[in-house]
């Protein structure tokens, strides 16, 4: 009887695909903004959003109006206060990793992935062993099919043979570029001095600073890898996909890096 009220009871294939289609953009938007502080929020718009289903199906006309002008006004109302999470949402859908996951259509807006020799994992490997033992700050991006153009465009452009003693004094902390991320594209040090975007996440671990946040938060938008050297502990990390791994010796960070060069995925709970 319930299920005649809310109209439930007959459905088609259409209905079928329409409630599954609901589903996983529900799943997804879960998924993107979870431990942020649009997760609450958007549970309560759910919330009255199924209510709103509710009244309607049973003709509760006066409830039905004043949930639909609730709801209009408080989606405008989370997209002025909650920008920059609805920036990231559409740059994850519309970005060109995602589009580049189609080989077809990946060669159609021209993505291509950079391919890093072992020599250059070598270097970089080693660079970051010795910089974590002298506790000097890192952050290096790793670019994947997206080229990060928007990311280089805000530092300073290098152009240089990937080497560690470049790295090393790149980052060095009387350096003038030592701060922000450097690009590693390829076989060459595209940039330094960059800026990334810091992750809205409210789940980070207090220890991790801002280094470790700019790092997730790159990641999030892009396929990039990250190496992030800690300025205090010396502690080496590597980020990928908006998961962070502390990394023990240089075997495992050459590892995770050759591995994430080759498309394999990487366990976060290692």
């Amino acid at each position: 009887m319930l299920l005649q009220v809310l109209g439930f009871l007959h459905m088609s294939l259409a209905d079928v695909l329409d409630v599954l289609m609901v589903a996983l953009i529900i799943f997804l938007v879960f998924k993107w903004i979870r431990g942020s502080a649009a997760m609450n929020i958007f549970v309560a718009v759910l919330l009255l959003f199924v209510l709103l289903v509710v009244v309607e199906a049973l003709g509760m006309r006066l409830m039905s109006a004043i949930l639909g002008t609730f709801i209009d006004v408080g989606v405008i109302a989370l997209i002025v206060i909650f920008q920059p999470e609805v920036r990231h949402f559409l740059i994850r859908i519309g970005s060109r990793n995602n589009i580049s996951r189609l080989k077809i259509i990946g060669k159609l807006f021209g993505a291509r992935d950079r391919r890093m020799g072992s020599e250059a994992v070598s270097e970089i490997v080693e660079a970051c062993v010795q910089m974590s033992s002298d506790k000097t700050g890192a952050l290096i991006v790793i670019p994947h099919t997206n080229p990060l153009q928007h990311i280089i465009e805000t530092g300073d452009r290098i152009d240089a043979i990937v080497n560690r003693r470049l790295i090393m004094n790149l980052f060095f902390k009387n350096s003038p570029l030592h701060d922000g991320a450097m690009i590693i594209s390829g076989e060459r040090i595209v940039a330094a001095r960059c800026t990334l975007p810091i992750t809205g996440r409210s789940d980070i671990p207090p220890d991790l600073g801002m280094r470790h946040k700019a790092a997730i938060g790159i990641t999030e938008e892009t396929d990039c890898d990250v190496i992030v050297v800690s300025e205090e502990t010396g502690r080496v990390s590597f980020v990928h996909g908006g998961g962070l791994r502390r990394v023990g010796n240089r075997n495992e960070l050459k590892l995770l890096l050759s591995s994430s060069l080759e498309g394999e995925k990487i366990d976060f709970n290692g």
